[in-house]
């Protein structure tokens, strides 16, 4: 309370009955009793030892009836806002000609009191005997009048005029502290009248409660300044003497304001190793006690970080801070776009959450929702005809879904609405990938195409393979080590996303992505008239960079992850590219029939890959070498997956076999199915795998059997999971469709699901992080001055022209056409489980690749020739070409690729020998530069 602030004491108004032949009841109202401030209180030295001095008292203290001896009523005020809440609930009293003037405000003017008025109004049958009796009552009019008064009787004689004092309320009851005259003479009797009656009486009588208000500010001085040990004997003896209900108030008053927040007041280190002890139940109801608490429990990363490792789902860290980056790429992007908007920043009251805290709500409500929930939201709807759905991804809340009838489609997965139709293809989809907006889609009519979401446009149609485009990945920037004359640094690699598409016509080739606003292309010109991809020449492509030749077969499957490109081929063999410089590191050679599957692991620096030979074999990526062949199943290695703690193989054997990726020992054997596997995923948590007739889920971590989600249907195609949905497209009858599951509940709506492959659309390179790079043409310098640096000793070799590799390809198709039709790879899955009996001739199998001696065999060590059997082959890893130059050829040799032999020896292997350079050439095509987004 400050010194301006004075305590009231409001009286209620007095009732005064008087009977003689009528009842009349006249109610007087008073003016506050201004009671004499308090001292304003002397700062403290230290206010942490005065934790009361500006508390807020309780409204009960603040605001509370007293009953005076004679049944006299008042309401007590505190200063604090206690006067002003008066002023607006009290009623001014007006009537005609005149109102009731509040303190502090001026009459309007300073005319004659109207006395007759005012008498009828507030002092009928007194007398009036002082000129301030009327303060407060302004007049409106200056004539003279005469009223008469209201009753019969005799009229008594009119009083004469008296002039106004400026007041703005009626006289006070109480005495004067300075001898004003004692409250009976204030208040003056009623003008005679015909009968008696009686004298008006004080509002109040002053007692105890009176007296203990006036004296306050006396009483106040003097505990103040009494000693401490004195201040507490004597507020204890009050304490002593006091009722139950007043100590309870001051408990109220007491209580929070001694209270201490532990939390807030210990350091931070501290307060993370006390809340690691709480489980995560605990800690979400202690999140909700208070706006501190909840700040210091959300944002403390090294808390969940333990709790996420204590509850076992912490899987090494890659992950984890993959996740935590994409959610801030995510706030980043969201801040920008409100800004963008022109809408002003948007108030936080709380801190936002740390991603690891996110991530353990994510990923406890994956392992407990899947399991725990017994009734799963579930729809279905047809789609694609009868067609076989060959590709299927969950992307930002939209199913995509590709066929063999040459559509793609693009489904809502809450209500199963068909939102876009992709038509363009002329061919069956065998392989797609998205990113954000951003889809790219390859074909068996040999293209890739790039298509907006949002709009279904296909922007860009790139042509160049001759042949089936079987895989492709989108390959985005991310920080890997590269090292640097023995040193090695943190790099983000490749510059911008890049689109990697691997074909049967035995080559991968290596694109741009276009982002958003620049320059459309479309192969076969602006007329968009299909035509024969054989006569496209890629290089006319602006965002055409590498043709990747060496393989001798098929490309059947690939993985990307920084500058690393893994490709597995029908050739038998495992390769290795640099995807910024195209140069092939190394030629993994170890099985014995065509490779169908490969995985990358740059954490482990290691790929694997699944073979028709019915092994996996993981490779050392540093040194070529084979370090695990796992073996065990007895059929066509056909799908492999990875995650940070379990690689898992599916066969054509009906089995899936779980794997520890650092040491190659099978941990479980999931044995259920009676038909070959034709699709499954995996997490740290579960195995979802299609087979003939059902779709079942696995306990990754037990190998047992959770449940089936479809049992009694043809055969599963495809099925994908993300967070909370999972999709599987399946053939029941004669129809194809889409069965949806979530797994979430009404309040798990920031439940942030992670996707299979680990990598994040907010991670790398988004639109608004491209707008700072000064231009494409500086990216493409900066990468042609990587590729000089690195290619110093390039020797170009004529000794190999592109018709020799398109012979065995040729024949190979002949002989796939015999069997079932068409390109070749549209019968590819549907054959998984007879094609591990395909003859191994020399259309395929090892026989497809070409060893041969040539006249610079003394130069380049490999191992033996075609005809030799496969059970001498020994798991060697060559090593091409250590240290390329740029190409040097003259004429039209630029635009047909340069073939670039192996000049550097491999590893001094026993079982190695002699094997032509041509086997291990890598072709590096020109790259005319992007055209800047304007």
């Amino acid at each position: 309370m400050t010194a301006n602030q004075r305590p009231l004491l409001v009286l209620q108004p007095s009732v005064n009955t008087t009977t003689v032949v009528t009842t009349t009841t006249t109610t007087t109202t008073y003016a506050p009793i201004q009671l004499p401030p308090l001292p304003p209180p002397t700062s403290p030295k230290d206010p942490k030892n005065y934790p009361l001095l500006h508390a807020n008292l309780p409204q009960s203290l603040r605001h509370f009836p007293l009953v005076f001896p004679g049944g006299a009523r008042a309401t007590f005020r505190d200063g604090e806002g206690g006067d002003e809440e008066m002023q607006e609930e009290q009623e001014l009293a007006s009537g005609s000609g005149w109102q009731m003037l509040r303190r502090d405000e001026e009459p309007a003017n300073t005319g004659v009191v109207d006395l007759a008025e005012a008498v009828e109004r507030y002092g009928k049958k007194r007398a009036h005997a002082g000129e301030n009796l009327m303060e407060g009552i302004e007049s409106t009019s200056g004539a003279h009048n005469n009223a008469a008064h209201p009753r019969k009787k005799a009229r008594a004689a009119p009083l004469p005029q008296i002039s106004t004092v400026n007041a703005a309320a009626p006289p006070s009851p109480l005495p004067s502290p300075h001898g004003s005259p004692p409250p009976e003479n204030i208040w003056p009797s009623a003008p005679p009248s015909g009968a008696s009656s009686p004298l008006p009486q004080p509002p109040l009588q002053p007692d105890l409660s009176l007296t203990t208000l006036l004296t306050l500010p006396s009483l106040l001085s003097h505990f103040t300044s009494l000693p401490p040990p004195l201040q507490s004997h004597f507020l204890l003896t009050l304490l002593r003497h006091s009722p139950l209900p007043v100590l309870r108030t001051l408990h109220s008053v007491l209580t929070p304001t001694l209270a201490r927040d532990f939390l807030t007041l210990l350091p931070a280190e501290l307060v993370s190793h006390i809340l690691s002890f709480l489980p995560f139940s605990t800690l979400a109801r202690a999140s909700r006690v208070s706006r501190s608490w909840r700040a210091i429990i959300d944002s403390d990363p090294v808390l969940w970080r333990d709790l996420l490792k204590s509850t076992k789902i912490w899987f090494g860290g890659e992950s984890e801070n993959a996740f935590a980056a994409s959610i801030y790429a995510r706030r980043r992007a969201q801040t920008q776009t409100h800004l963008a908007s022109g809408a002003p920043p948007i108030p936080q009251s709380l801190p936002l959450p740390h991603p690891y805290k996110i991530l353990f709500k994510s990923r406890h409500l994956t392992r407990t929702r899947w399991v725990n929930n017994p009734e799963p939201k579930h729809i279905s709807f047809p789609a694609h005809g009868t067609s076989v759905v060959t590709c299927l991804i969950f992307s930002h809340g939209r199913i995509i879904s590709a066929s063999d009838d040459h559509s793609i489609h693009v489904y809502s997965p809450i209500t199963g609405e068909l939102l876009r139709s992709l038509e363009g293809h002329q061919g069956g989809v065998w392989a797609l990938a998205a990113s954000k907006n951003t889809l790219v889609s390859g074909s068996t009519d040999r293209t890739v195409r790039i298509w907006n979401l949002e709009t279904g446009k296909c922007t860009h149609v790139f042509g160049g393979h001759t042949s089936t485009v079987r895989c492709l990945s989108i390959v985005k920037p991310e920080m890997v080590d590269v090292e640097h004359n023995g040193v090695i640094t943190k790099e983000e690699w490749p510059k911008r996303p890049l689109i990697v598409t691997g074909s049967r016509d035995h080559s991968l080739r290596v694109w741009t992505l276009p982002r958003a606003g620049e320059e459309e292309y479309n192969c076969f010109g602006e007329d968009e008239v299909e035509g024969d991809t054989a006569d496209v020449d890629a290089d006319d492509n602006p965002y055409h960079r590498l043709h990747l030749e060496g393989h001798d077969h098929a490309v059947r499957a690939l993985a990307a992850r920084g500058r690393i490109l893994v490709s597995g081929s029908y050739d038998c063999t495992v390769r290795i590219w640099d995807i910024v410089t195209g140069h092939n590191k190394w030629i993994l050679v170890g099985h014995t029939q065509k490779v169908y599957s490969v995985v990358l692991d740059p954490t482990r620096n290691q790929a694997c890959s699944g073979s028709m030979d019915g092994t996996v074999r993981v490779w050392n990526l540093q040194t070529g070498q084979c370090q695990h062949t796992l073996t065990g199943h007895t059929s066509l290695v056909g799908l492999l997956g990875l995650s940070p703690s379990y690689l898992v193989s599916a066969a054509a054997d009906s089995t899936l076999r779980i794997w520890d990726p650092d040491t190659g020992e099978l941990r479980h054997t999931l044995a259920a199915h009676t038909g070959a596997i034709t699709c499954f995923q995996h997490d740290e948590f579960k195995v979802l795998s299609g087979s003939d007739g059902n779709l079942k889920m696995w306990n990754v971590r037990d190998g047992t059997v959770v449940r089936d989600l479809l049992t009694g249907i043809t055969g599963v195609w495809q099925v994908v999971f993300e967070g909370r949905w999972c999709v599987a497209a399946s053939n029941n009858g004669d129809a194809t469709v889409l069965d949806v599951w979530d797994f979430g509940n009404e309040n798990d709506e920031d439940w942030v699901g992670e996707p299979p492959t680990g990598l994040y659309d907010e991670d790398g390179f988004s639109d608004d992080d491209a707008d700072q790079i000064e231009g494409i043409e500086e990216d493409d310098e900066q990468e042609q001055a990587d590729v000089d640096a690195m290619d110093q000793d390039l020797v170009p070799s004529e000794s190999e022209t592109l018709d020799n590799i398109e012979v065995d390809q040729d024949e190979d198709d002949r002989r796939v056409q015999r069997q079932g039709g068409g390109d070749g790879d549209e019968i590819d899955d549907r054959l998984l489980v007879d094609s591990d009996t395909e003859s191994t001739g020399p259309a395929g199998g090892v026989a497809a690749s070409r060893w041969a001696p040539s006249a610079n065999a003394a130069t380049s060590t490999v191992f033996t020739g075609a005809s030799s059997s496969r059970s001498s082959r020994s798991d060697i890893a060559t090593r091409t070409g250590g240290r390329p130059t740029r190409p040097r050829v003259a004429g039209d040799a630029s635009r047909r690729g340069v073939v670039v032999p192996n000049t550097r020896p491999p590893p001094s292997l026993a079982t190695q020998r002699t094997a032509p350079a041509v086997d291990e050439a890598v072709t590096i095509r020109s790259r005319a530069r992007i055209p800047r987004r304007r």
